[in-house]
This record gives C-alpha cells, sequence and structure tokens, in this order.
C-alpha cells in the first residue's frame, strides 16, 4: 500500500447554519490520484479549502506524514504545509512566460537551476516547445497544464485540483485530462481532484471518495463503488441506477426480480440495486411491459413497467428489443443493501 500523505479525521466546518462538511475521513497517498466527486454544493470545495489551510475547522483532525496540520489547539497556515492547489481558473502571471510562471516557486534555487526544472516540468507536460510563449497566446487546455505544472514545481507533498478540466470541451477536455494524469503519476505526489463528472472520476482515479450533503458516503475503487454501492446516494453519484425493494429471509432476498442470495444480511426488508446494464429483455409470457426506448450510441436504453414498477434497461444494439411481452433478466450481481 502506498504512504499515506495527508489524513483527515472526523473534519467538520460549518458556515452559520449550513454544515458544509460533516465529519469527513479521507486519506490520500503518495503516487495514488483520488477523485473527490459529487454534484454543486455538497460541500467538495469546502473540503479542499480546509486540506489546503484556507479555512480553520470547527472539529477533527488534518495530519500529514504524521505531524498534524489542524486539531483542537493547532492550526499550520497554508504556506508551512507543502500541499499545492489548483483552481478551475489557473491564473497564470501574464507577464511571465509559460517557464518563468512554472519557476515562480523555486526562489531558493539559481536562475539556470529554476529554468532547468520548469523545462523539466514542461516537458513532462508535453509542452517544452512552449516554454517562452505568454500565457495570452496558449490554448486553455496549454494554460491548464502550465498551471499545473507550477503547482508541481515546489514538489508538494500533495496536490489539490478543484475542476480542473471544467473549462475544457469535448476532445480537448480529454485529451489534456490524460495527457495530465500521466503526469500527475510521474510526480509520486498525492494527488486529489475535485469533480462533479462521473465518467471523469472512474477514468482518472485509482480511487474515489463520494461526497453527498456534505459527508463522505462511499470510498474506494472505482469498481468497488460502481458495481457494489453501500448507499441509494452513493450510487445515483456515479450513474443511473434501479432502486427495487426486497425482502430478506434465511439468507435469501425475494425482489420483482426473483429470489436472490443475500449472504450476510439480516432478515427483513432491503433495497436492491441495479444498473441498467445489468437488466435485459427476453420475449415470453412475462409480465413486463415495453415502454419508451431511446438511442444511445452503442446501447439502447429501454423503460419497462413491471408491476407498479418503472426500471430502465440497457442493451447492446446487437440485442433486439422483444417487441411484445418480456421478461426482464439479471445479468450478473446485484447489490443489496438493508433499509
Amino acid at each position: 500500500m502506498n504512504e499515506e500523505v495527508l489524513t483527515a479525521t472526523g473534519l467538520t466546518k460549518r458556515y452559520g447554519a449550513t454544515l458544509a462538511v460533516d465529519a469527513v475521513d479521507l486519506v490520500l497517498r503518495r503516487g495514488e490520484i483520488t477523485c473527490l466527486l459529487g454534484p454543486s454544493g455538497c460541500g467538495k470545495t469546502s473540503l479542499i479549502r480546509l486540506l489546503a489551510g484556507l479555512e480553520r475547522p470547527d472539529s477533527g483532525e488534518l495530519a500529514a506524514g504524521g505531524q498534524q496540520l489542524a486539531g483542537r489547539k493547532l492550526f499550520v497556515p497554508p504556506e508551512r504545509r507543502r500541499i499545492g492547489l489548483v483552481f478551475q481558473d489557473v491564473a497564470l502571471f501574464p507577464h511571465l512566460t509559460a517557464a518563468d510562471n512554472v519557476a515562480f516557486g523555486l526562489r531558493r534555487l539559481s536562475k539556470a537551476e529554476r529554468r532547468q526544472q520548469a523545462l523539466a516540468l514542461l516537458n513532462r507536460f508535453q509542452l517544452g516547445h512552449r516554454a517562452d510563449a505568454y500565457p495570452h497566446t496558449l490554448s486553455g487546455g496549454e494554460q491548464q497544464r502550465v498551471g499545473i505544472a507550477r503547482a508541481l514545481a515546489p514538489r508538494p507533498a500533495a496536490l489539490l485540483l478543484d475542476e480542473p478540466f471544467s473549462g475544457l470541451d469535448g476532445e480537448l477536455r480529454a485529451s489534456v485530462r490524460s495527457q495530465v494524469a500521466a503526469s500527475l503519476r510521474e510526480s509520486d505526489t498525492a494527488i486529489l481532484i475535485v469533480t462533479h463528472d462521473p465518467e471523469e472520476a472512474m477514468l482518472l482515479g485509482d480511487r474515489l471518495a463520494l461526497m453527498h450533503g456534505g459527508r463522505i458516503v462511499q470510498a474506494g475503487s472505482p469498481e468497488d463503488c460502481y458495481s457494489r454501492p453501500t448507499s441509494v446516494e452513493a450510487a445515483c453519484l456515479l450513474g443511473r441506477i434501479n432502486v427495487l425493494p426486497a425482502h430478506v429471509r434465511e439468507g435469501r432476498a425475494e425482489s420483482p426480480l426473483g429470489s436472490l442470495l443475500a449472504h450476510g444480511l439480516t432478515d427483513g426488508p432491503a433495497k436492491l440495486l441495479v444498473r441498467p446494464e445489468q437488466l435485459s429483455l427476453v420475449a415470453g409470457d412475462g409480465s413486463a411491459v415495453i415502454g419508451e426506448q431511446r438511442f444511445g450510441g452503442s446501447f439502447r436504453e429501454v423503460e419497462v413497467s413491471l408491476g407498479d414498477l418503472t426500471l430502465l434497461v440497457r442493451m447492446p444494439l446487437a440485442r433486439a428489443v422483444p417487441e411484445g411481452p418480456a421478461t426482464v433478466v439479471l445479468e450478473g450481481d446485484a447489490q443489496l443493501i438493508p433499509v
């Protein structure tokens, strides 16, 4: 396991009557990208401001490398934390070249050493040929990469990026994201990327931290968070989900999709969480009624009525949607959670 660089325990912040960050536990590890995912207003930016030292927590603790940064009686200011921060607007210095922007935080080195390190970082971000260009001549993607290189130049223990790709569109966003992710992993720094885009989080993150209502509702690998959500809130953050009623008794759950194994769950009501792509439709004498169909590129999305329930099914284009009565089939494992 990679070394723990930054550890938050029970971190809490209020703004008046608003509880913005609610007892958050979070660990950032060296050489690992963690994506903090959540909707607007859930507390993501407040959390990174606490981590960076721009805000003082009301309670909880923050430590780096075993040394406390914030707690009941201690608060280390941001300039002494070795934590880099990049906001959506990278705010490059307009009067400095790309290389001079990157070298800005290296004042303890000689001019030649500053230039050498800045060029090395720009080359890592595939921008060596733009070293002497001024910000106004750089594209949005180039400015973003220069800003991240500048934040990495002082070799922070951790780097926090708040929606770094939100100002980029389409193919440019995907291209810059890929280049930046590779360069960040080379830095061997603990990285936290804040985003509200579930696809971006899963493509970029080695780990996810899913935030809802000021709390981290689930943390883990992208695969675990997507396939094995621990709550409806966590499941919805990563895409569409069908929530079905179920009842557990003696190790099995009875649901509208049939009887399922329910190891480890106590008897009583439960919820069955099923991604649309985990369902398919087969012709037969089933009780499923086919409703509206939508073309989704590589799949077809179908609304299905099953009794008083409405389910969303996503089927590959190669599979035909039945024209008459159909049966809904669950493919693979679904997630059961107690109510």
